[in-house]
């Protein structure tokens, strides 16, 4: 589960001072009795907010870590680049690691939020180079694109401190030792050294950790991308030789390739080739060491049209192996989650469930509810009369309505709404699948989100690829690719 991190179902959480990956045995299950196979669950994506919650602070605005266990989250998604700056990786790892210093006993899974760009995503190598796939949203990084030099070798780039030149390769940044160099960063002027992105995210010990890629605006066409896509593979073997601890954290590859299927294929070949280092939990006692366990889907959610994204997925997805984990990075819209699970994603990361709560919005199984309507003012109902979350049993619309334009309690009502939402999408989703009632819950699902039958043309496209007849829920198609 996009957003976004949707993840499994079954799930061996980690205790604060042992990291452990999630378990994937129930889910497997799924893929050998079931059609789908392999499918998320019990946790969803994300669980991180727009561009500076968990990436920065370790916590989810306005939530604490203990809501989020109540919600059932049981894994979330944190920002290396900006945990390394603040608090610092060092402190960090001086307080027991990640788990502990944000009182999180669950899986944690580092990567850039990389998905939160749309079209102000960053695919700046140089921070790539020691940030590891972690681009940084906003303007700031667009401002420093003329600053860099892109070079297979690495980065140089003029310093935005004191204009001085600066090389960054992920080969002179492996060689720093981490356990006697503070890792400060050349963007505040405080030191010129950086731990490399793949070091820091075993200093900061995420349970899963994701390879260094080239990432390119989705919307990009030509050299570029094919440049892109090979550069990913090198990069990997430069990741998998840095990562110094494949037996507590697990390390993702990510394909990439644009909108070529081409460039697709062979990216996927070439990291189904590789052996990436992790471990996989069958069991609380059983742990078993794997290799080529772990793939994520990127470079999508960026632009591209909806019949463009879900044919890559499918793609992938098809291509990758059907007993491992396949992750769509960037993913959170309810339907796109769905649709990708029917094509045999697993895994989700996504800001879109707070980020959209903090513009006044409620995710239901309608689609969406806008709280800051004026016609909520006066509506005694909750936000969803089937939702059994604390805010739906407690609030009104009226009283939300009330809050969101003047109170931060507004969004983290909201907030706490749209995850559990999605925390019950993911479950719901993935009981459906182990039952073998699949194509049922997604015809219920669109029935409820398009009541008058209006599916979305690549909807129907990608169900009747996937084997899922929706016929008697879509009126004629609709040319709409939202």
């Amino acid at each position: 589960m996009p957003p976004g991190v949707g993840e499994v179902q079954s799930c061996s959480c980690s205790s604060t001072n042992t990291p452990s990956l999630f378990v994937p045995d129930s889910l497997i299950y799924a893929r050998r009795h079931a059609r789908l196979e392999f499918q998320i669950s019990d946790l969803l994506l994300a669980c991180y907010n727009h561009a500076n919650i968990v990436t920065i602070q370790g916590t989810i605005k306005g939530l604490t870590t203990s809501q989020l266990e109540d919600i059932g989250c049981q894994i979330i998604l944190g920002n290396t680049y900006h945990l390394a700056l603040r608090p610092s990786s060092e402190l960090i790892d001086e307080l027991g690691g990640l788990h502990k210093f944000m009182n999180w006993p669950r899986a944690l899974l580092t990567d850039s939020g990389g998905f939160q760009m749309a079209i102000m995503r960053v695919s700046i190598l140089s921070f790539k180079s020691f940030f590891d796939d972690h681009e940084v949203f906003g303007s700031f990084m667009v401002s420093l694109l003329h600053l860099a030099d892109i070079t297979e070798k690495g980065v140089t780039f003029q310093s935005p401190v004191d204009g001085n030149p600066m090389l960054l390769t992920p080969e002179e940044s492996i060689q720093i030792q981490i356990k006697t160099l503070y890792p400060k960063c050349f963007l505040f002027n405080i030191s010129c050294m950086c731990i490399p992105p793949r070091l820091l995210q075993n200093r900061i010990g995420a349970d899963i950790i994701m390879a260094l890629d080239d990432v390119v605006k989705t919307t990009i066409t030509g050299p570029r991308i094919e440049e892109a896509m090979y550069r990913t593979l090198r990069w990997i073997d430069r990741c998998i030789a840095a990562h110094k601890r494949p037996n507590e954290q697990n390390l993702f590859g990510i394909v990439q390739g644009g909108l070529d299927p081409v460039l697709r294929n062979i990216c996927v070949r070439g990291l189904v080739d590789r052996n990436l280092p992790g471990y996989v939990v069958l069991s609380q006692q059983l742990l078993v060491e794997s290799h080529a366990y772990h793939y994520a889907i990127g470079g999508l959610a960026g632009g591209e049209d909806k019949d463009s994204f879900w044919r890559v997925v499918a793609q992938c997805t098809a291509a990758l192996p059907e007993d491992k984990p396949r992750y769509v990075m960037g993913v959170g819209y309810p339907l796109d989650i769905v649709v990708c699970s029917a094509l045999g994603a697993d895994m989700y990361d996504c800001v879109y469930p707070t980020r959209t709560a903090r513009f006044g919005t409620a995710l239901v199984p309608e689609g969406l509810l806008k709280l800051k309507h004026n016609a909520m003012a006066d509506d005694v109902r909750p936000i969803d009369a089937t939702c059994t979350c604390m805010v739906c049993k407690n609030y009104t619309r009226a009283y939300i309505h009330s809050l969101v334009t003047k109170d931060a309690m507004g969004s983290q009502l909201l907030s706490y709404h749209n995850l559990f939402y999605m925390m019950k999408l993911s479950r719901d989703l993935h009981l459906s699948i182990i039952q073998g009632q699949f194509p049922e819950f997604v015809c219920g699902f669109l029935q409820k989100m398009f009541p008058k039958g209006d599916v979305p043309e690549w909807v129907c496209n990608a169900m009747e690829v996937a084997g899922i007849d929706i016929s008697y829920c879509c009126a004629p198609f609709s040319s709409s690719q939202d």
